[in-house]
């Protein structure tokens, strides 16, 4: 088998011995010519059925209160038609930000698919962020006008233009041309190129400072149609989706705009049924008969230990921070039936690799393969020479999904780039002779025992698999002769007493002695992102106890 750019690939791993790098093993999927102007909400429009599906767009999980799709569409292009007029504090149109600091509501797709439109770029935040880290965050995207709702606009800095979500302005913004049926007049004007930004969202921060990332309608337009590919692959009737992952972030971000470009009906985890938590979901997932779930590791957990029934589940989509084995196999056990399906993304590359089918499902402790249209590379992290099939290295990826950059920030994308456009993830992976993608561990998260490189993951996924353990962290501890040590932040379950000693013995047999587990320091919660990552950062605190 030959490549796209010539040389052999090995048609069972993806690699490519020309080009040292590892290619997709989809089949090929054709993109829309780059140079044809296209925004993602048209691209989403051409993927949709006519008619429009009859089940809804969206649904919230508190109330049941529905939008159909040809209301969602009609509410996305009356406020385009707004938007674009003078009916707001401003026009908004191609290169302005709007910065939108809401929940999950019912509307906030609406905004998007508007927003995407006219070509504005969508900048979502957190609403839980204090007022001096939104008005670093507006700084950052050059944002000139903000979404908000009542009880988040006090949030903003004080002179940035905000229209108010909850407002009966905004409302009757959504509904001003619903008389004039035009369910097939495009969305947008034809007039924004797939190079533009769509989207400015901003790096997880967990481990540095928060950067802002610029993904084009191109990245936008690349994700939607590798995920659409998939799920055309495997539909099964009418599909309901239970939106675990807040709209603000990358994951509930892509989550939504892609669900509604495949004719879904996304379950909706408002304000109200957020509040209920993990057990809020899985009432929610029963109650709307979802099948399928989009989840951080901790709701797979949830799910795995919760004594709901989910007769109607088909699939799970774990993304967000690894996922250990012991949990993925106790679900196989609980729901035989139920695909789980990993994946590997980030804000900065889109959907990377992802189990497609039952069989793909069955290599677990991967993150599946390659996507659609994705180039990954494994290099030396002392030499940066490229590495071949189930050698251990960075991985860095090309291709149309991958962020334009980050915003005005040369020194970081010259970090994150190499000469030849490379991405440089960070990530300790590798991948196997059948093309699946293993995550090790982040490459700053390793800690240096001696002369060598213990990943906190792999140890983490140990003791988490101790049924005495709620939840476990493992971070360099400063140690005078090895230079740092694996420490263990431990949360035991309710009535555990398990010590110190019984947690390193654990852990000592099954690993080398070198990323043995030196000291075990008892903590009452790991500070987790809404996508179930180690706030690493946080867990520094824990230092000053010792």
């Amino acid at each position: 088998m030959s490549s796209a750019h010539g040389g052999a690939m090995d048609a069972r791993s993806g690699y490519c011995t020309t080009t040292k790098s590892f290619r997709s093993l989809r089949p090929p999927l054709p993109l829309p010519p780059a140079d044809v102007p296209l925004t993602f909400p048209a691209f989403a429009l051409s993927l949709l059925p006519s008619p429009l599906p009859a089940h809804p767009a969206l649904l919230d999980a508190a109330t049941g209160d529905a939008v159909s799709y040809p209301a969602f569409l009609s509410q996305a292009r009356a406020l385009a038609a707004a938007l674009r007029s003078r009916a707001l504090p401003l026009p908004l149109g191609r290169g302005d930000v709007a910065f939108v600091l809401a929940p999950s509501r019912l509307d906030v797709p609406v905004l998007y698919f508007a927003l995407l439109a006219v070509g504005a770029a969508v900048s979502p935040a957190n609403p839980a962020l204090t007022a001096a880290e939104v008005s670093r965050l507006v700084s950052l995207s050059g944002a000139s006008v903000a979404f908000a709702v009542s009880s988040t606009a006090a949030k903003l800095p004080a002179g940035l233009p905000t229209v108010l979500l909850d407002s009966p302005h905004f409302r009757s913004l959504l509904h001003c041309n619903q008389g004039d049926n035009e369910s097939s007049a495009p969305l947008d004007a034809g007039a924004v190129r797939q190079s533009a930004t769509a989207t400015i969202q901003y790096s997880s921060g967990t481990s540095g400072r928060v950067k802002a990332v610029a993904l084009s309608h191109r990245s936008l337009i690349a994700t939607g149609a590798g995920l659409h590919a998939h799920h055309v692959k495997s539909r099964k009737g009418v599909e309901r989706n239970l939106m675990s992952a807040p709209m603000f972030h990358s994951m509930g971000f892509s989550s939504v705009l892609n669900g509604l470009a495949q004719g879904r009906t996304m379950v909706v985890m408002t304000d109200a049924a957020a509040r209920a938590g993990l057990r809020g979901m899985l009432e929610a997932a029963e109650r709307w008969e979802v099948t399928e779930i989009t989840a951080a590791p901790p709701m797979v957990l949830a799910i795995t230990r919760d004594r709901y029934r989910l007769k109607s589940l088909v699939r799970v989509v774990c993304g967000g921070a690894p996922l250990p084995t012991p949990v993925a196999e106790q679900f196989r056990r609980r729901f035989p039936h139920v695909d789980l399906r990993t994946g590997y993304g980030s804000t900065e590359a889109g959907a990377v690799s992802l189990m497609v089918d039952r069989d793909e499902c069955s290599h677990v402790g991967s993150a599946g393969r390659i996507n659609h249209n994705v180039e990954a590379k494994i290099v030396d992290i002392v030499t940066g020479e490229p590495l071949s099939v189930g050698q251990k290295g960075e991985l860095c990826l090309r291709g149309p999904s991958i962020m334009t950059g980050y915003v005005g920030d040369d020194e970081a994308n010259a970090a994150a780039f190499d000469s030849e456009g490379w991405l440089k993830t960070g990530d300790l992976c590798y991948i196997d002779q059948d093309g699946f993608l293993f995550v090790v561990d982040r490459l700053k998260e390793l800690i240096k025992y001696k002369a060598y490189q213990v990943a906190p993951v792999e140890l983490e996924l140990i003791l988490q698999s101790l049924p005495e353990i709620f939840d476990a962290a493992v971070m360099p501890y400063p140690h005078e002769e090895a230079g740092e040590i694996p420490m263990a932040l431990v949360v035991r379950q309710p009535g555990s007493k398990i010590t110190e000693a019984q947690i390193m013995e654990h852990v000592a047999k099954q690993v080398a002695p070198y990323k043995k587990v030196r000291k075990v320091l008892f903590i009452d919660s790991i500070p987790r992102s809404p996508a179930g990552k180690i706030l690493r950062r946080q867990l520094s605190s824990h230092l000053s106890r010792l």
